[in-house]
């Protein structure tokens, strides 16, 4: 096989090459370029719907596609799903075109790992001069490319030393030593990988040898010795992507959520279209109590998604849940805003989506939330115990928004049963992840010990202090803080209830630490308007106390 392959790179005549771009004089560009060294067999498409059929009749050694294929599926997802099918391996020669270098795209590009990446316009002799490079060192390096495909890394490692060996290879060593280092990382061996990426930066600089040897430690939970470094990593534009990543692994496998949400925001701020990375942005996010941020998460999921192999109809249910979700932690007219939106994306669910009708029992639990959200719970009620099924299904968030409107309803022997099924759903799932456990830990606590969504206990917190129960409208806006931790109005309501009482001399010193925290979401929030006059109001009143007693 290795010998194969080798033939056809040498002689051109044998490589079958796959240009997939909307831009007809970039095929007649490609094609007059390769003819004229000998390629033989060209194939071209207008999109990605032929792109892939293509590859569906025929092996290609080489595919050149357009990141800016716009007719059905731009060139991410297109690469994506190419390789997931296995049409594109570490031992095709994957280039990309584009117009465009902003650092988004690029993020992404480098992502899916491609050989080498074009500018548009393309020159004849450019194209020749590249693409015989590339298909030189595929050539020379294929033994290492096709142990990576097998997920053989202890064969890359030794095709590596070998050719490491070979001073005719010497311009290929950075490319050798980088594949070397990344199998030493896909092994586990971490102390060997530190030791390798630690010799290397004596004659080095390039990024890849920083975000291996940083990459070692922190696997070895040793960040404390980098902390520098990651300062100054993630602040160069061809490493702080990379390394807000692994920080963000890093925090989640030490169980700080907290600062792992705060890194992959920034992560997936750089590089947008990477669906996984989006998703752990959301489970992250409802971990940290963000209701907007899951919000956001889950559109740019189904923005994404679109056109893509990840596209289906869960991922518009998911938009409409996380939008009631954030409905029930606002009070004022947004959130009737916001469950209209999640009205009209049932309506495109069902519209846009032939197998819309196997969700059926999905959408009645959004449904009958939107009920309940306005006020509408007797409704909602009679709809949730005739038409939903206290069985779980087999796909967790389905059976996690179950819960949500048993919940909801008051029906709370409902939700326990169910949540507990979860659990026992997700220990058999060795693939599920570590912070949707959590998640999931999180919610049986809270739905057990919290009856109410965050708009609820506010409203009851606002009606305890009008009739001048503070104790009981200090506890309700608590448990309202602890579902919805970033919410401006749920902390200026706690505010005004302990100044209130501290006017009254019948705040409990244990209660202070929940001011502070009030205090502190104001000054790390930007706020404008009404929201930034209500909050200087609550803050002079509070600290008053303070400046007197002072």
């Amino acid at each position: 096989m290795e010998a194969a392959v080798k033939n056809y790179f040498d002689d051109y005549e044998s490589v079958n090459v796959l240009v997939i771009d909307d831009n007809i004089l970039v095929h007649d560009t490609m094609k007059r370029a390769l003819y004229d060294i000998g390629v033989r067999e060209v194939r071209c498409a207008q999109n990605a719907y032929f792109g892939l059929k293509l590859c569906r009749e025929m092996k290609f050694h080489v595919i050149v596609c357009s990141f800016n294929v716009e007719s059905d599926k731009d060139g991410f997802h297109l690469l994506e799903e190419l390789k997931f099918k296995g049409f594109v391996t570490k031992s095709t020669v994957l280039i990309f075109l584009s117009t465009e270098t902003n650092e988004s795209l690029v993020n992404s590009i480098i992502e899916l790992q491609p050989d080498d990446f074009w500018v548009k316009p393309l020159q004849p002799k450019k194209v020749q001069e590249r693409l015989k490079q590339t298909l030189k060192i595929k050539n020379k390096l294929f033994n290492l490319y096709h142990s990576i495909d097998a997920r053989e890394f202890s064969k890359v490692i030794y095709y590596a030393d070998r050719h490491l060996l070979n001073k005719e290879l010497a311009p290929l060593h950075p490319n050798i030593l980088r594949m070397k280092g990344d199998a030493l990382l896909s092994l586990l061996e971490f102390k060997e990988a530190e030791i390798f990426f630690k010799e290397l930066l004596a004659n080095y600089k390039h990024s890849w040898v920083y975000i291996g040897y940083v990459k070692s430690l922190l696997k070895q939970g040793r960040i404390d010795e980098i902390h520098d470094m990651l300062t100054t990593l993630s602040k160069k534009p061809e490493t702080r992507f990379a390394t807000h990543d692994m920080l963000a692994q890093y925090h989640i496998e030490q169980e700080k959520y907290d600062l792992a949400y705060e890194e992959i925001r920034k992560a997936a701020t750089l590089s947008p279209r990477n669906i996984e990375r989006n998703k752990k942005s959301w489970d992250l996010a409802r971990l940290n109590h963000d209701h907007y941020g899951q919000y956001q998460a889950t559109k740019n999921i189904a923005k994404n998604a679109k056109n893509s192999i990840h596209d289906s109809p869960e991922i518009l249910l998911n938009v409409i849940r996380s939008g009631i979700d954030l409905a029930c932690t606002i009070t004022d007219g947004s959130a009737d805003a916001l469950l209209k939106q999640s009205e009209t994306y049932i309506k495109q669910l069902e519209r846009d989506y032939e197998d819309a009708h196997l969700f059926k029992e999905q959408i009645t639990v959004t449904r009958a939330r939107i009920l309940n959200a306005q006020d509408q719970s007797e409704k909602a009620k009679r709809m949730v115990e005739n038409q939903v099924s206290i069985r779980p299904t087999e796909l967790i968030e389905d059976n996690l928004d179950k819960v949500k409107v048993y919940h909801e309803l008051g029906m709370r022997e409902e939700a326990m049963l169910l949540l507990e099924s979860i659990k026992n759903q997700i220990s058999g799932d060795s693939l599920t992840s570590q912070v949707v456990n959590k998640y999931v830990e999180q919610e049986t606590q809270e739905r057990s010990d919290i009856h109410f969504t965050p708009k609820q206990l506010h409203d009851m917190a606002v009606e305890h202090f009008q009739k001048k129960r503070l104790k009981p409208a200090l506890e309700a806006v608590i448990q309202a803080i602890q579902l919805a931790p970033t919410s401006i109005k749920f902390s200026i309501s706690l505010l005004k209830i302990i100044t209130t009482m501290k006017e009254e001399d019948s705040l409990e010193d244990r209660y202070l630490e929940y001011a502070d925290t009030a205090l502190a979401l104001f000054d790390q929030s930007k706020l404008e308007g009404k929201t930034a006059e209500a909050v200087e109001q609550v803050k002079t009143k509070w600290l008053s106390f303070f400046r007197v007693e002072g």
